[in-house]
């Protein structure tokens, strides 16, 4: 049962969440057993109920027919699930779709009782319907006949796992996976709060849950922090105390630091980038919140302004402090996003990769980018123009940055030969390098989580002495030089004869023989001839002739007139 579900599912949709997908081609394979087997219900006038019973259990395939009806009702509940989200009163039909689902999967349990079936097809059966009873009472909220629904779904799988081989075992196993969230969830609104934790350990492990759970999980987390948040009233940041006074911002600053844990228990690089965006998230509307708490309070802290003497208000300094927070996260992440270029590019030189494309410089060089891009709104934070440490902090990280910038900007010349232009990047490097060992001082603690400088300036030396040696290598090539019989002044073939020289395009396909296609050349024109004689030419009187024929045309006509004939 298991196994034709799971393929059904994943050829047909469900690979991408596209349950309205699904339940089409459970519709259409119903049509198709149902000719098949000559199992239809009445025709397009009238309808016939039918129902499947063990005596004409002949064929598998009418338990394909149950199985069918339960995977329907099921897709089409999880269709309305994802469209309740924006019209609530669609629940109701998920709840009603759900209970017709179940009733199918009893009447497959209770099909498969005959002694015409299996031993394992009837446990799968049993742990079908289970299952789906879970899924029923958890969107009821009945917690505990859940919990007992998903417990003895996950108890049968465990057994047909123990009890076939590990390719076989491995679906199960996977299903097994999928409820152990539900079951925590379950254990923990009955009363278990060691379960909480266990939900959150699965989160990191599984890089974000799906599907039943994702939503609650989610509501739950933040219900916890803000019966937390009802405690928090203020917070210190920078010798400075500010009352926090908005919930939303009370329960982020409350989870601040469970996400920075998580993201520091991550095991893979999807993990922890779902988790930064999550937690950026999270924080830009903290203070979209704090935004809409300062426009009304313009005056008041101008006001303020002006009596304290330059010191920004409290309600300025918690935007600040949170502004603080999205910058530094930002900039974590994309040095987690460089580390990892970094890695991918060193194994790039040891092992070339054909087939996708692989890092460059340039991808490292835009991630120093904005982070330097960040460091610089850092700077100009309201409250911290007077914080000369502050200043001196984010003036080291700023060299830190420049110098790794420096640096792949000299790898990506030195991709292109250009040996001068990389050997003063390199020295550019060290001099940054050595300025933020000559000013770390009293500021090495804020500098532990930035990259060592030390081994940058080892790597620098390093490639400095690889690179003196390609270019002298370079300027030694035969192959690079041209001797004078291997210009080329771009003459075709046919126009240097005479002339010896190497050229390797003539066996290519792109040989250049003779000018095609060819220029103009001049031609004669056709001559043109001119008639001078007629200027000469004495032509005989017409003075008679024209005077003659003008009066017998005027005659005639006043003759016409009149009507007198000639």
């Amino acid at each position: 049962v298991l196994q034709i579900v799971k393929e059904s599912q994943q050829q047909h949709g469900l690979r991408h969440g596209d349950f309205q997908r699904y339940r089409g081609y459970c519709s259409r394979r119903l049509r198709r057993l149902r000719k098949t087997l000559n199992f239809k219900m009445g025709n397009r006038h009238k309808f016939t109920g039918k129902k499947v019973t063990e005596e004409i259990l002949s064929d598998n395939r009418y338990l394909l027919l149950i199985l069918m009806d339960a995977e329907r009702a099921w897709s089409y509940a999880m269709q309305l699930k994802q469209e309740a989200n924006t019209e609530p009163r669609k629940r109701f039909h998920l709840l009603s779709r759900l209970r017709k689902a179940v009733k199918h999967a009893e009447e497959l349990e209770r099909l498969c009782e005959s002694n015409r079936v299996d031993a394992k097809t009837k446990l799968e059966a049993q742990a079908y319907m289970a299952y789906l009873t879970g899924m029923l009472r958890f969107e009821h909220q009945e917690w505990k006949a859940a919990m007992e629904a998903f417990n003895k779904c996950k108890t049968i799988y465990e057994k047909l796992a123990n009890a076939f081989t590990e390719e076989q075992a491995v679906l199960y196993n996977q299903r097994v996976e999928e409820i152990s969230p539900n079951i925590r969830y379950c254990a923990y609104n009955i009363g278990d709060q060691s379960a909480m934790n266990e939900l959150m350990q699965m989160r990191l492990r599984s890089g974000g849950t799906e599907g039943l759970l994702a939503e609650k999980l989610e509501a739950l987390i933040t219900q916890t922090r803000a019966k937390q948040a009802a405690t928090m009233s203020e917070v210190e940041w920078r010798g400075r105390t500010v009352p926090v006074k908005i919930d939303k911002v009370r329960i982020f600053l409350l989870g601040l630091a469970d996400n920075e844990a998580a993201i520091a228990q991550a095991e893979n690089e999807e993990t922890k980038e779902r988790l930064f965006e999550s937690l950026l998230s999270e924080c830009r509307d903290a203070i979209q919140a704090v935004r809409e708490e300062l426009k009304p309070d313009q005056k008041q802290r101008e006001h303020s302004l002006e009596n304290d003497s330059g010191k920004v208000s409290n309600i300025q300094y918690l935007h600040s402090y949170l502004t603080y927070i999205k910058l530094s996260t930002a900039i974590k992440r994309n040095e987690s996003m460089a580390k990892s270029l970094q890695k991918a590019l060193l194994q790039q030189q040891r092992s070339d990769e054909d087939g996708k494309r692989s890092p460059r410089p340039q991808d490292l060089i835009r991630l120093y980018d904005i982070i330097l891009q960040n460091l610089v709104e850092l700077t100009q934070l309201p409250g911290l123009e007077e914080d000369k440490n502050f200043q001196k902090e984010t003036g080291l990280k700023t060299l830190v940055y420049k110098a790794y910038r420096c640096f792949f900007i000299a790898q990506s010349y030195v991709l292109v030969k250009k040996w001068s232009e990389a050997l003063v990047l390199y020295e550019r490097v060290l001099k940054y390098a050595r300025e933020v060992q000559s000013g770390a001082g009293a500021h090495r603690n804020s500098l532990k989580e930035l990259p060592d400088v030390q081994d940058l300036i080892t790597q620098v030396n390093a490639e400095k002495y690889s690179l003196q040696a390609a270019a002298i290598l370079d300027a030694n090539d035969p192959h690079e030089t041209e001797s004078p019989s291997q210009v080329k002044d771009g003459k075709p073939l046919s126009e240097r004869f005479e002339t010896f020289c190497l050229d390797p395009s003539l066996v290519s396909k792109q040989v250049s023989l003779v000018h095609f296609p060819p220029g103009f050349q001049p031609i004669p024109c056709k001559p043109l001839f001119f008639d001078l004689a007629l200027n000469h030419v004495a032509f005989p009187p017409l003075e008679d002739k024209v005077e003659q024929k003008a009066k017998s045309g005027l005659t005639g006509y006043i003759k016409g007139i009149f009507g007198f004939k000639s």
